[in-house]
């Protein structure tokens, strides 16, 4: 293990704030992560007195920008590789209805004591005279060892203060591989409703890290036996319970889409992917139906679920933008691979694969391999095996046609053109007519064959070519 303040930029804060007179620590996330052997470039620096004057002594000496943020009463600049944030010890207490404190200056005890959990209150001294020295006022060291996240003080009060902190507590669980204390984890599940006083934009923020976190299921399994879940995503939450009629049940939605997660986890980095798996199955509790004769189903559940996507990235303030649509495309298409595999595969079918997922057929392919969950071996084997003929398949039809992506070559504005058409229903057909075709392998993918076929479609419409076309 590295030795504790190693870098250089540590003694150049040790010898300022000795000549200034002040005290001054590293504390929290980069003091925890060195012990847990954890790579970490972000260093916070908390100063008795004013973080920004020590941060702007510090830009002067290395000659580099000092960012300050006044009304927080912080200040950011980079050295050594790492970014270094300045502020001054604080105390805070709250209001029931904000997470947002009142601040005051305080001392390290003050600004330890208000940190969220044992392991983040960690601090090391930055001072000559007690350089390096740990101060763990709340044992956090043993709650390392003993991978344990608990916080500083009471627990209801730590979480009503900040609501925020219970799925703070949930990540780096999941992140960590720790256990959350018995009696923070209880302290959680009476402060569930202290939730809606938290944005929607913080909340996804710690969602993406669970979703990022090397076995995301974890997250997702304290997140639901907390009661967290029900509150922050009622749609994921709903997954939940299995129904018997007759003798005969569904599997449980919950379970299998935390396997589709962490199977996705294995093979990919892609956050927007990730989302994707969480979301794949979000249309099945109001599809679910039952037939004595064939037992249950989920009709349709892959364009409900799609149709879903944006109000929930809208309810969630995620940005509803090109990784919205990559999400609702992936929802939609997740079925699709798997029909392929177990039908006989057409050049056909692939085409169409290949034309609606465009560039992201790969991670696609991803998704639906990981969507097989069966505990039955030999099922699971089958469908894989079939996916790699899919997979065969469209690497030979891209080979030859190159239809990932590809636009037909006719457009709205040639029709208009060659025949003298104001916008209309009947473009949009010709249009179809022809990219179909294509799709078919009734005609090749160039201009030649599809100006012919849009001459024959309009001659049966009655369109007359404007003289010169």
């Amino acid at each position: 293990m590295k030795q504790p303040l190693e870098l250089p930029v540590f003694k150049r804060i040790s010898e300022i704030v000795d000549k200034r007179g002040v005290r001054a620590f590293v504390i929290g996330g980069y003091v925890r992560d060195h012990y847990l052997c954890r790579p970490s470039t972000d260093i916070d620096v908390v100063v008795i007195g004013s973080g920004i004057e020590i941060a702007e002594e510090l830009g002067r000496e290395l000659h580099t920008k000092v960012s300050v943020f006044k009304r927080f009463g912080t200040a950011m600049l980079r050295a050594s590789g790492v970014e270094v944030e300045f502020v001054g010890a604080r105390k805070e207490s709250y209001s029931k209805d904000s997470r947002k404190p009142v601040v005051e200056a305080g001392t390290i005890e003050d600004d330890q004591l208000r940190r969220d959990f044992t392991i983040n209150a960690l601090a090391w001294s930055l001072n000559g005279d007690t350089f390096g020295q740990l101060l763990d006022p709340f044992n956090g060291m043993n709650d390392l060892e003993n991978c344990i996240i608990r916080t500083p003080c009471d627990p209801d009060v730590t979480f009503s203060d900040d609501p925020l902190r219970m799925i703070r507590a949930v990540r780096f669980a999941t992140q960590l591989g720790f256990d959350i204390a018995p009696e923070t984890f209880d302290a959680i599940a009476r402060n569930v409703d202290r939730m809606s006083i938290v944005s929607k934009e913080r909340i996804v923020t710690e969602l993406d890290k669970i979703l990022m976190s090397p076995v995301p299921s974890i997250g997702f399994e304290l997140l639901s036996a907390t009661g967290l879940l029900k509150v922050v995503f009622p749609e994921i939450e709903a997954l939940k319970g299995v129904d018997t009629i007759n003798g005969k049940a569904h599997k449980d939605n919950f379970k299998h889409t935390l396997k589709v997660l962490d199977n996705v986890a294995r093979k990919s980095d892609n956050l927007w992917l990730r989302w994707s798996a969480l979301l794949h199955d979000v249309g099945k509790p109001s599809t679910k139906s039952f037939d004595a004769h064939i037992g249950w189903s989920f009709h349709g559940h892959e364009v409900v679920g799609s149709k879903m996507i944006p109000n929930i990235f809208r309810q969630m303030r995620m940005p509803l933008n090109e990784k919205m649509k990559y999400v609702q495309k992936m929802v939609f298409l997740h079925l699709r691979p798997i029909v392929l595999s177990e039908d006989m595969v057409t050049d056909s079918a692939v085409r169409r694969l290949l034309f609606e997922a465009g560039e992201d057929v790969e991670e696609l392919m991803t998704l639906c391999e990981a969507d097989i969950t069966s505990g039955d071996d030999a099922k699971v084997k089958r469908f894989l095996k079939n996916f790699a003929l899919v997979r065969q398949k469209m690497r030979e039809i891209e080979e030859k046609d190159r239809v990932r992506n590809f636009q037909p070559p006719i457009n709205g504005e040639l029709i208009m053109k060659t025949y003298g058409l104001a916008p209309c229903s009947a473009i949009g057909e010709i249009k179809a007519v022809i990219k179909d075709a294509i799709l078919d392998g009734h005609i090749e993918n160039n201009f030649e064959q599809a100006y012919a076929l849009m001459e024959r479609l309009a001659a049966e419409r009655g369109f007359v070519k404007v003289e010169g076309e």
